[in-house]
Order: C-alpha cells, then structure tokens, then sequence
C-alpha cells in the first residue's frame, strides 16, 4: 500500500511539474507572439534575408516561428524542416562526436594527433593534444586550409609542416583546420569516414532524422537556397575539412531538439550522455567568455554588449591570450551557452541557458552580422525569462 501511495505522489509530482513548465511557457509565449513577427521583419528587411527559422524552447516545450521563403526563385514557404547550412554550428557536432568517440572508448582528448596519424609522429602539431584542437589553442592556425591544399595528402603535408605562432594552450585562435583535424581523428577512431560517423552514427543516436552532411537527392527540394551580402545565390562548396568545420545542413526543428539533448531535457542513452556533458567541460578563460569543447559560454544573467563582444568582436578574428583552468571547469547550469555559425549564404546563432530549460534557435538564408542575430536571440530569451540584461 505505502508502495503505491509513493508511485502515486511521484506521479503527481511529476504532473504538477509538466503542468508548470507548459503553463509558464504559455504564459511566456504570448509576448513572444507579439514582439517576433516585427522583430524578425525587421531584422529580414534591414538585411534583405528572404526566409527565417526560429525556434523557441522553454522546459521542453517548443514553438517555432517561419518567415519568408527558402528560395526566392520558387517562392516556397520556410518551415520548421526546411534545411539551412549552420556552418561552424557544425563544429558543435564534430566536438560531439570526438566526445562520443571518448565515451566510447575509442580515444582520449588529452591524446595527440600522431597516435591516430603517424605521419604527424615527431611534428610540432604532435605536442598539441585533442583539447588544444578543439578550444582553438594549439598555437595559431589560419582560420582556412590555405587555397593550395586541396586533398588529403596535401592536407598531411600542410599538417606536419605546420608551425606554431604560440606555445599550446596559452592563446585561443578561431580556426577551421585544428577542428577539422579533430573531426578525422574522431572518425578514424571510429572506423568510420567522416560524413558516415556524423550521419549514420551522431544524427542517428541524437534522433536528428533531417540533419545531414551531404543532402540526398531525396530531401533536395527541403534545401533552402542561401544568397550572399550581394545577394547572389549561393551553397557551400566542398572542400578539404569543409564537412569537419562547417558542412551540415539541418532544420530548426532537428537544430532545437539539439538543445534540449545539450540542456539534459531528452533522454539519452548513457554513452550519448556522457559525450553531450563532456563538450560542456570549460578549459580555457578569455574575459568573461569560458571556452568549452567548441561551446562558449558566460556566466548569467549576462549583459547584451557582452554577448555581442564575444560573437563579433576580436575574439572571432584575434589571436587572444587564453588561461588555462586547471582543473578544467565541470559544466555549468547558470551560463548562456551559444554558438554562430556562417557560410556565404547562410547565418545562424544557437543559445541556451541550461539553469532556464530554455533555447533558440535561428537560421536565415543570408549572411549577415552576428550582432544582429545575438540582439534578437537576446531579445526573445529576455521575452521568456527576466534574467536577462
């Protein structure tokens, strides 16, 4: 009897607790009703974006938000499973799949290249570790692979001759080449090309059915079509370490499913758990911005002008002195975690504050200015929540 008396006080508690998270949403939602359609017309006319996919998330409950059309040629409408390049978005994903290659076994992120590349054996490269590839500290590299490297053998020959501005781990570095390096350890560690350990292994155990590296001819026509600042159509090329740093292509709605894994609001399994929390581990310190495994973070409440510094300011374009946090920093639940991402035709910001429940996400078929996508995450989150600044 007292067994059952238990299950059923859990039970309403648990109901109680759902019925607070909707009704609070609810509560919530209307002014977000209100404010988003200007805000984002706004946003889409200052800029000349054709279409807009946002997607809120607030204990686990979602509401997304389309505007515009996907391809200014056919007129057709965006909508929640529309698809967009996320562009260093996709560099969350790789960092994922190095911590889900960890979890599994497979590798370590305190390994060095050469264990997994032995032509890099003896290299200045080979004294950095995975985590240095990953937080943007292995000493300085370009943010692209230089024109002239243009298959993998060349890619070696770049990485082994590669030269250090800066000892690892004292200067953070925004670059692709060290991710897109982490990104084919992880894969080999896993026996796997790239684009079959993202697709077939990642997207799959995350439950993320429209998210892809290279888009099948099947799912073409969910395919926004991106335009630049001139406003000429355009996609992302492949390229050497393009899929590792920059190549996926997915809807706002697989994009919030995303957040609610990384905020611990869907159920994973145990090794898929671990390898969310462990991107979430903060190693490095530059201002007020935590450097996690690809992730940024910021302590909240924080200050709108402290966002916009960090997503588009020096620290995207500078080397920047980096200090280490030893030991590094466990995953917080009181911080602003975020992400943007780029290609020449798209733009896109992802944030969630974990403490919150709550995220968004915004995904445009034009490049245009972080600052203007942080303002308007920033404004929207507000909207839900009154810890902002």
């Amino acid at each position: 009897m007292r067994s059952n008396q238990t299950r059923w006080i859990q039970w309403m508690l648990l109901t109680c607790t759902t019925l607070v998270g909707t009704l609070a949403m609810a509560n919530a939602q209307p002014d977000v009703d209100r404010m988003l359609p200007a805000a984002a017309q706004s946003l889409m006319q200052q800029y000349n974006i054709p279409g807009l996919a946002i997607a809120v998330t607030k204990n686990g409950q979602r509401k997304f938000y389309s505007y515009g059309v996907a391809s200014k040629d056919t007129q057709q409408k965006v909508r929640s499973d529309t698809l967009f390049e996320i562009g260093s978005i996709s560099k969350t994903f790789t960092a994922t799949l190095a911590t889900y290659a960890q979890a599994s076994g497979r590798l370590l992120l305190t390994d060095h290249p050469g264990k997994y590349f032995p032509e890099l054996q003896g290299s200045k490269l080979d004294e950095v570790t995975l985590i240095n590839l990953g937080t943007h500290t292995a000493g300085g590299f370009p943010l692209q692979v230089p024109d002239n490297v243009q298959n993998t053998p060349q890619l070696m020959g770049y990485f082994k001759a590669w030269q250090p501005q800066f000892a690892p781990g004292t200067y953070r570095t925004y670059a692709n080449p060290s991710v897109g390096l982490l990104g084919m350890i992880a894969a080999k560690s896993l026996d796997a090309p790239f684009d079959e350990a993202m697709e077939a292994q990642l997207f799959a155990k995350l439950g993320m059915h429209n998210s892809y590296i290279t888009v099948p001819s099947s799912k073409m026509a969910l395919y926004a079509q991106g335009y630049t600042k001139q406003d000429v159509p355009a996609r992302v090329n492949p390229g050497v370490l393009a899929a590792e740093a920059y190549g996926v292509k997915t809807s706002a709605a697989d994009l919030i499913h995303f957040i609610e894994v990384n905020m611990n609001l869907v159920k994973t399994d145990a090794t898929l758990a671990r390898a969310i929390n462990d991107t979430h581990i903060g190693y490095f310190k530059l201002g007020p911005m935590t450097q996690d495994l690809i992730w940024e973070q910021y302590s909240y409440p924080v200050r709108l002008d402290t966002l916009i510094e960090g997503n588009a300011g020096k620290l995207t374009s500078e080397s920047t002195a980096a200090a280490a946090l030893t030991p590094p920093l466990s995953p917080q639940q009181a911080v602003w975690v975020n992400k943007t991402g780029t290609t020449n035709g798209f733009g896109a910001y992802v944030a969630f504050i974990p403490s919150k429940k709550l995220g968004i996400v915004i995904l445009a078929n034009k490049n245009y200015p972080n600052e203007a996508r942080v303002r308007l995450a920033h404004q929207v989150l507000c909207a839900l929540e009154d810890g902002c600044q």
